[in-house]
């Protein structure tokens, strides 16, 4: 459902969250361009994709795969200027960009866009625009268009190089990223089959409740990294067909609260202040 987003919300998605506090290095986003474009094309100088480095001619060292771990975007910027203390805007050679993921990507254009007052929040689904038949493990970001007056999903990550690949661009349609509550209820009935829904040999009922837990959380400004655990709501049990019990009713309603959105706002808060099925572990800080 379309709704017009209250002022509350608008302000609530432009100040920064937990993960998205550049802190200390708060600096390094003042004076950066305001267009979309020209931001993600900054990021784009800046990090390099871990499962697209070898595409672009960078092999990996394990110690650099090892920095997707870093949850905030202060820690990540604290690693990008160790490598390169050069303001942001200037571009990086690939050797010197930090190696991030689809989730990195979208937090830090959600965390700059915040510094600049602009309502955004990272969205965590499925993208149909990587293989055929298939929707892979994604995250976006989503911002504020004052002008348009909606959100507008934009896929940072996506460079020219990356586009010529796979014949999109970076403002991505709506039918073409899923969110996970929609991925959720498309298999629910029966639209699609939940086999098709992953990444690598991971894929399944399992994997498309863990990213209805996530997008919970991100309209909460909790940005997990993709593989972060939730013992108390989070399952690998999920299997096909899903079993026909009470605490499926609650699957289901958690998945319509997301897929809702600014709509259930005020549940999409409640549920994460007062359920402490969604109390985050202590090592994800």
């Amino acid at each position: 459902m379309n709704i017009t987003p209250s002022s509350e919300l608008l302000k609530y998605y432009a100040t920064p969250g937990p993960f998205t506090d550049p802190a200390g290095q708060a600096h390094l986003f003042d004076g950066l361009p305001s267009e979309i474009g020209e931001l993600c094309r900054v990021l784009q100088n800046n990090l390099l994709h871990i499962f697209w480095a070898d595409r672009y001619g960078r092999t990996l060292s394990d110690k650099e795969k090892e920095t997707v771990n870093v949850r905030s975007t202060q820690q990540k910027l604290n690693l990008m200027q160790t490598k390169d203390p050069r303001p942001l805007p200037v571009p990086r050679i690939l050797e010197q960009r930090q190696i991030g993921n689809c989730r990195d990507f979208s937090v830090m254009l959600a965390a700059i866009l915040r510094h600049q007052g602009v309502p955004a929040r990272a969205r965590c689904g499925f993208g149909a625009y990587f293989l055929p038949d298939h929707f892979e493990d994604h995250w976006v970001c989503e911002y504020w268009h004052a002008d348009r007056q909606r959100w507008v999903l934009v896929d940072a990550q996506l460079d020219e190089f990356q586009c010529r690949e796979l014949g999109v661009t970076f403002d991505v349609p709506r039918d073409q990223f899923i969110v996970a509550g929609q991925a959720w209820q498309m298999c629910r009935h029966g639209q699609a089959n939940p086999r098709q829904f992953g990444i690598f040999e991971w894929h399944g009922w399992w994997f498309i409740w863990g990213n209805v837990i996530r997008e919970l959380l991100a309209f909460n400004k909790i940005e997990l990294l993709p593989w972060d655990y939730l013992p108390n709501c989070m399952t690998h049990q999920l299997e096909d067909p899903l079993p026909e019990t009470t605490e499926l009713a609650w699957y289901d309603g958690i998945a319509a609260l997301t897929l809702a959105g600014d709509a259930a706002f005020p549940e999409l808060r409640a549920i994460f202040e007062a359920d402490p099925r969604f109390q985050l572990p202590a090592e994800i800080n």
